[in-house]
């Protein structure tokens, strides 16, 4: 392929398709911002249910992850985006027979994405509760803090330091895992450079650009994670 024609298809403006995967990497990253606390949050009360003295708790905790951790990223993508749509049409149908229900493409992603990503973080979360001494629970009792307050000011100081760099491969491993709502449509990072891949038929360079597009985004995650990293460390020195 000609150098020029490179550029070209590199563009920005009406004959180039740069502007079409800046737009599909910052769907990407919005996607991803948008599914971490929520993961983390679900995450973190999976994690605690697992190491509940309550059996119902632990055995719910149990199968989630189980499943969601099972499941193939794409079938459990495939059964939200398709399946509830149905089932939430039949059930609204009762009420109101000519209503019908669509699935925003982000919205199932950010669901689906969640999921997958609490059902890991869970494991990485858990890990980290087993790491800390029971003494620091008895120690903040001790001092007349409540259960609430030991587990804020004490246990999850500990708990964020400790999990982190598990939490950090789980960021990297939603990343990756957003190209997968490129099948529902969602026109971010892979589905807006499998587009132009087609009507330009010069498939090569544009999936290098997508592969490019997730090393930046990789990279930069690294380096904003090894910060805060460094910060935990200096907050829990002082």
């Amino acid at each position: 392929m000609p150098v020029q024609s490179i550029w070209t298809l590199l563009s920005w403006g009406p004959e180039g398709w740069s502007d079409d995967i800046a737009y599909g990497a910052l769907v990407t990253i919005a996607l991803a911002l948008a599914t971490l606390p929520i993961g983390l949050t679900i995450g973190f009360f999976v994690a605690w249910a697992k190491q509940s003295e309550e059996p119902s708790l632990r055995l719910a905790a149990n199968i989630y992850t189980t499943m969601f951790r099972g499941l193939p990223e794409l079938v459990t993508l495939f059964l939200f985006f398709f399946g509830m749509p149905i089932l939430l049409q039949y059930v609204i149908r009762l009420f109101k027979p000519e209503a019908t229900i669509d699935v925003d493409s982000f919205i199932a992603g950010m669901i689906v994405l969640s999921l997958i990503f609490s059902s890991y973080a869970s494991e990485v979360f858990l890990s980290a509760f087993r790491a800390i001494p029971k003494g620091q629970y008895e120690g903040g009792y001790a001092i007349g803090l409540s259960k609430w307050l030991t587990m804020r000011k004490v246990i999850l100081p500990q708990l964020l330091r400790i999990a982190f760099p598990g939490l950090e491969n789980c960021w990297l491993s939603l990343l990756k895992d957003t190209a997968l709502v490129s099948v529902v449509n969602l026109a971010e990072t892979l589905r807006n450079a499998g587009v132009a891949a087609r009507v330009t038929k010069h498939s090569f360079l544009f999936y290098s650009v997508a592969a490019l597009v997730f090393l930046v985004l990789a990279i930069l995650s690294s380096i904003a994670t090894g910060f805060i990293l460094r910060s935990l460390g200096r907050r829990e020195a002082r």
